[in-house]
């Protein structure tokens, strides 16, 4: 059965690729249509081989298109054949990454890409350790709670005793003020650092509220650096942030989930200074390098604050091997997903030298966005050198109007942000499989969209940038 099953897979996998070559936008379902264009019900009788086919087809065929060169609205993109043919063979093997006994080899996979990403980053391989997450969230949900873990020993045994505090950017990812209510901490403990014209924190208002806070009697603990923020991607400057926390004996994390990937590649480590300095790490490789959804790497500088955070003794299921071969004992997670194997198939298949050229790649294209928009009159640039994320508007229209036209009616998939008060495009070029002409075609389709749609869209007759 298993092998009729896989053929029906090529032959919609197949058709898939297809259809994304033809038609790279697919035209949106509302929320409220989607169960009257879809048999998405459940009931007590199955359906036949013919339907079932077919409703798979119909489902996949009107699922937005996230590998095609007209996707530019997330933080990912795009599709690598070597990663793809990991994360198949990682469903068909279907182990759980726990313990030796269960994964074998794949808990030698995960140990080396642990490894050698813990070299990128400068810290020392035989004292670092990490694991593998889904997703940035729980990379930093992990680090914040090694980093209490730290300051208070028994907060995980008898609660937070005293009222502790956590420092990040205004424009930090969400997740840090969630995570903050997650582990005990609180909301309205977190520190919201303002940031300067290209998004970066202020290092000395960070040292001011620390200041500030200790003479108030509370406990700072946690400060979060962020490598490529949501909207600019900017990056916070690491080395000053050490500075300030070995002073004050807190924890730094560096959340790369977007843009922490820069280590690979020689060009743009630099955007990075001072990672190794860093207690923890955490980078997407499902973003800027290219692999299937999830694949979140969170990594310590000292391995031993994940057992002391994450271990709890099981009999029935540490049963053999030796600790450092049981990942369960430094995962949040008990059962999980070989999520590795399909990073380590692209990194084994292409090199470190070709993790780094798609990350170059990445910058060269936003380059040459930038160089349209600046000579485009038509055109307002709100973003800076050194990021993927190229935000900008066009002829002064409404960002979140644009966007969302340009979505309902398939054209082009892409976002919006604000930063400062200022709404605007932003347009990602982190897919890596592009090329200058994707881009030309980018703004080729924005703008022919926005001449024929003028009277939606409510442009005057010859309007431009003011």
């Amino acid at each position: 059965m298993i092998k009729e099953d896989l053929n029906t897979f090529i032959k919609l996998a197949n058709k898939l690729v297809d259809a994304e070559n033809h038609t790279p936008v697919v035209e949106p379902i509302s929320p409220k249509g989607v169960t009257q264009k879809l048999n998405l019900e459940l009931s007590s009788e199955g359906i036949s081989e013919e339907e079932f086919y077919q409703l798979l087809e119909d489902v996949m065929l009107n699922t937005p298109r996230t590998a095609t060169n007209r996707f530019f609205n997330q933080l990912f993109g795009g599709r690598k054949g070597k990663a793809t043919l990991g994360d198949l063979l990682a469903v068909m093997l279907n182990t759980s990454m726990y313990t030796y006994k269960v994964a074998g080899p794949m808990v030698g996979i995960e140990k080396a890409v642990i490894s050698q990403t813990a070299e990128l980053i400068g810290y020392e391989a035989n004292q670092a350790g990490g694991t593998i997450a889904p997703g940035g969230s729980m990379s930093n949900y992990m680090a914040m709670v090694m980093a209490r873990d730290k300051v208070d020993k028994d907060s995980k045994n008898h609660g937070i005793g005293v009222k502790m505090l956590v420092y990040t950017s205004a424009d930090c990812h969400y997740s840090i003020a969630k995570n903050s209510a997650l582990i005990g901490v609180g909301r309205n403990q977190v520190r919201f650092i303002p940031t300067d014209q290209h998004g970066r924190m202020l290092v000395e208002e960070l040292e001011k509220q620390i200041n500030i806070d200790v003479n108030n009697g509370h406990l700072p603990f946690f400060v979060n650096a962020t490598a490529g923020t949501t909207v600019l991607g900017a990056f916070d400057p690491i080395e000053e942030m050490s500075s300030i926390c070995k002073k004050h004996n807190l924890w730094l994390h560096v959340d790369g989930a977007y843009c922490g990937s820069v280590i690979f590649s020689e060009a743009y480590k630099h955007l990075v200074n001072g990672a190794h300095l860093a207690d923890s790490f955490s980078l997407n490789a499902h973003k800027m390098l290219g692999t299937p959804l999830t694949c979140s790497l969170i990594l310590s500088k000292e391995k031993s604050h994940l057992y002391d955070s994450f271990s709890n003794e099981a009999e029935y299921l540490y049963q053999t091997d030796e600790d450092d071969f049981n990942l369960g004992k430094t995962s949040l997670q008990c059962g999980r997903r070989n999520d590795a194997l399909k990073f380590w198939a692209l990194w084994k298949s292409i090199g470190t030298r070709g993790l780094e050229a798609l990350i170059d790649q990445q910058f060269l294209l936003a380059d040459f966005a930038r160089d349209y928009i600046k000579k485009n009159q038509d055109y307002t640039l709100y973003s800076f050198n050194d990021s993927i994320s190229i935000c900008f508007n066009y002829k002064e229209i409404p960002p979140q109007k644009l966007c969302t036209l340009l979505y309902e009616k398939a054209e082009l998939m892409v976002g919006f942000g604000q930063f400062k008060g200022q709404e605007f495009i932003r347009l990602v070029t982190i897919n890596s499989n592009n090329t200058e002409k994707e881009i030309l075609e980018f703004f080729r389709v924005l703008e022919d969209f926005v001449a024929a749609n003028r009277g939606e869209l409510q442009i005057p007759a010859g309007a431009t940038k003011a």
